[in-house]
């Protein structure tokens, strides 16, 4: 058996998440039927994660095993065929042989997620960002990120009876920028909770919006209870932009 990696990325808007469930439209799902349809081989697809949802990544890997060996010049024909078959939402990067052992998603050190905030109407924006209107404080916001940082357990902005052993995660970036008309948060961790992004976000908001003080916005984190964060921004507006691996992990 050979084992393959594959890049990709998806617009999530039609979707039920990443993962493959009964009764729901998965990326997974239908990355698997054109594999399988285009190699006649049954193939499983294992992702470097599961996004919620709704949730967009432009950069997602996952894993798979092969009875057939295919070389550069195949690989690059079969991705073509893929995105052939592939519908306009979900494309197909790159797909290359990597170890036997290697593995999307425990081998990744790191992830990294946007979240888009819409200030202005925009209709070309609007099913892809969070259209927030009103005054923020962005000052605040990033003084509020930049707490993210003291800390490593993030139980308060975890989704409720998750089967995760722990809440502990390292926090690398967390910063706003702005961009024209939009607000994009950009945050880096070794793990993400379920939901953590936009629950965050939505704490954010309310320190933006002055409902929150600085003080307070560590009291939640320091709680450990998800019932005194802000609400969960809406999926539409989140991104899974980078995933990292180790250095050379790729070289064969």
């Amino acid at each position: 058996m050979a084992r393959y990696f594959i890049r990709l990325a998806y617009n999530g808007k039609n979707y039920h998440g990443w993962q493959s469930q009964h009764n729901s439209n998965t990326v997974q799902d239908e990355l698997e039927k054109c594999f399988t349809l285009k190699i006649r081989e049954k193939i499983r697809l294992s992702g470097c994660g599961r996004t919620d949802a709704g949730v967009h990544a432009r950069e997602f890997y996952a894993h798979f095993d092969s009875s057939f060996e295919w070389d550069e010049q195949q690989n690059e024909a079969l991705i073509h065929q893929l995105n052939h078959f592939l519908p306009s939402d979900i494309v197909v990067y790159e797909m290359f042989n990597v170890s036997e052992t290697a593995n999307a998603r425990f081998d990744a050190i790191s992830r990294t997620y946007h979240y888009h905030i819409l200030r202005g109407k925009n209709p070309f924006l609007f099913d892809l960002s969070h259209f927030f209107y009103g005054t923020l404080n962005v000052v605040s916001m990033q003084k509020a990120a930049d707490l993210l940082f003291d800390y490593h357990d993030f139980t308060s902005f975890s989704k409720l009876h998750t089967q995760t052993n722990n809440n502990l995660c390292t926090i690398y970036e967390a910063n706003w920028l702005e961009e024209n008309d939009q607000l994009v948060f950009r945050i880096t961790a070794n793990r993400f909770l379920r939901n953590m992004v936009r629950a965050i976000v939505g704490t954010l908001l309310e320190v933006g919006t002055e409902k929150l003080s600085l003080d307070g916005f560590k009291a939640v984190i320091e709680a450990k209870d998800r019932n005194l964060a802000g609400f969960s921004v809406p999926a539409k507006g989140l991104y899974l932009q980078k995933v990292s691996y180790p250095e050379k992990y790729f070289e064969s």
